[in-house]
């Protein structure tokens, strides 16, 4: 495939923020063991998933349904407190 540009994927969303915050979650995703919608190719997930929004493939409508269906919990709120700073 040719080099993956973020203009690639911004052209699905609004802005980078939220391209960023997109393609973490579903990074996470695939970093959980939730198979790649398009050919690894030897790519780390972090490009595997800006491919996949590239795509059209995964969508901020659509990643939670994704989730979802592999039973995986993707908002880390057991390991958020785990690294929670006491009160001060």
């Amino acid at each position: 495939m040719a080099r993956l540009t973020v203009e690639d994927c911004l052209d699905k969303l609004d802005n980078r923020y939220e391209l960023v915050l997109l393609a973490a979650r579903r990074t996470r995703q695939l970093s959980m063991g939730l198979p790649p919608m398009v050919e690894e190719d030897g790519d780390k997930s972090t490009v595997i998933a800006l491919r996949e929004i590239a795509e059209g493939l995964i969508t901020e409508e659509n990643i939670d349904e994704i989730g979802s269906h592999a039973n995986i919990d993707d908002d880390n709120s057991d390991e958020q407190e785990e690294y929670a700073l006491p009160p001060a």
